[in-house]
């Protein structure tokens, strides 16, 4: 392997490090004990989705217990208004207008980190066990602390993100998301032997439970590299003019065209009011959180939604149809049976639209599909399909761009001492 590639995997090695470091920093005044009792008994809720995603930070009431969901919510914020607004979309093409885009997301995290820290320490103050409170200090004191150190928590993940993105491997938010998914698989394996051998889970229904795992993995490996290749044809003088260079022959479009995102997105907007409503002590309120509870009908059948919504949105941003037209017109490339231009740009706009119709239903169903088995069979155990998503998503982008960074330095090589 290339050196250079090897300290890029290195440092997002050690970056992720960090990250995991950072979620055993507990935030000062509270009582640990008390909060990973709470967490066990609401594991299957909110609370245990939000674990997951945070690295099992939140049974720590750790600095990063927040995790990087505020970024990716004003992430989607952006997206959503620059949709809207000429001005932004315009912002994000330009080079320096990009840096004011990143600038201002930057600062809707932390007005939403501020909101959320405020919302959890308060809800944490009224949580007790026995006795016992999860706070142990003064509550203004407590809420005070825990929002600068949360915040701070949230601005080194959102940090770290842009660090591995910049100088290491990968997308940084989606690795970070990653890392603390796959921190928590051990536990997760050990709880489910513990089930087996306590005979409060059988062996067949094991079996069961692993090959809908192993089918999931399956299926999201097979649709995550299909593709539609659109036939491109060139003009003899062109193809005479660079005949001593590679000229792409088709155009591929992926049947899921926005990747992680979608399932990303949705779980984002869903726990978001979610922890709002958990600290409030309304019966009302406290109702409504538990009715978008991950193992509940409601959220799963908005999560269906949201991810649907979200494919389409996402696709319609990284797939231009126009400008892919553009460029093949000017290289002199077009489809067969297409009339370059307009009738090029239709012609993909139409593709990728019933590309991304199966697409989106896969997003949905993989991300629904398991809990509703798992719901079926009456298995105390949660399957998170949209963990698996992610995590494989991850590993199969991460694995695409160390190989094209390999296949980069091959070509620099060649190009700088000949064959």
């Amino acid at each position: 392997m290339n050196r250079a590639i090897f300290n890029k995997i290195l440092i997002t090695l050690a970056f992720l490090f960090v990250y995991r470091v950072l979620a055993y920093v507990t935030v000062p005044g509270v009582d640990v004990g008390v909060i990973q009792s709470i967490i066990s008994d609401y594991s299957d809720g909110v609370l245990g989705l939000f674990n997951m995603f945070s690295g099992n930070a939140i049974e720590r009431f750790s600095i990063i217990s927040l995790g990087i969901m505020p970024y990716i919510t004003a992430s989607i914020i952006m997206e959503l208004l620059s949709a809207t607004f000429p001005g932004l979309a315009k912002m994000k093409k330009e080079r320096d207008g990009m840096q004011k885009y990143m600038q201002i997301i930057r600062y809707v995290t932390i007005v939403i980190t501020i909101v959320q820290a405020i919302s959890v320490s308060i809800g944490l103050g009224s949580i007790q066990e026995g006795a016992r409170s999860a706070v142990t200090i003064d509550l203004p004191v407590f809420v005070t602390i825990a929002v600068f150190s949360m915040l701070t928590g949230t601005m080194l993940l959102m940090w770290i993100g842009e660090q591995i993105t910049q100088r290491g491997v990968g997308n940084g938010i989606s690795l970070i998301i990653f890392a603390g998914i796959v921190s928590g698989i051990p536990q997760a394996i050990a709880t489910v032997f513990d089930l087996v051998n306590t005979d409060q889970i059988s062996i067949i229904a094991f079996i069961g439970l692993l090959l809908v795992v192993i089918f999931t993995i399956l299926a999201i490996i097979i649709v995550e590299l299909s593709e539609r290749r659109v036939q491109v044809s060139y003009a003899r003088k062109v193809i005479m003019q660079n005949q001593n260079k590679r000229i792409m022959n088709y155009i591929p479009i992926k049947i899921n065209l926005s990747g992680v995102i979608p399932p990303i997105f949705a779980s984002a907007i869903l726990v978001f009011p979610s922890t709002l409503l958990q600290a409030s002590s309304n019966e009302v309120v406290r109702k409504i959180a538990d009715i978008l509870s991950p193992t509940g009908y409601t959220y799963n059948f908005l999560m269906f939604l949201l991810v649907i919504f979200f494919a389409y949105f996402y696709s319609s941003i990284v797939f231009n149809a126009k400008d892919i037209a553009d460029n093949l017109k000017r290289q002199g490339g077009f489809i067969p049976g297409m009339r370059p231009g307009e009738g090029t740009s239709t012609f993909l706009n139409n593709v990728a639209s019933n590309l991304t119709l199966w697409g989106s239903l896969y997003l949905a169903l993989v991300s629904t599909l398991p809990w509703l088995i798992v719901k079926a069979t009456g298995i105390q155990f949660y399957f998170g399909g949209t963990a698996v998503l992610i995590v494989v998503q991850v590993a199969i982008d991460t694995m695409r761009k160390i190989e094209a960074q390999i296949y980069m330095n091959k070509y620099k090589t060649l190009s700088a001492v000949g064959l």
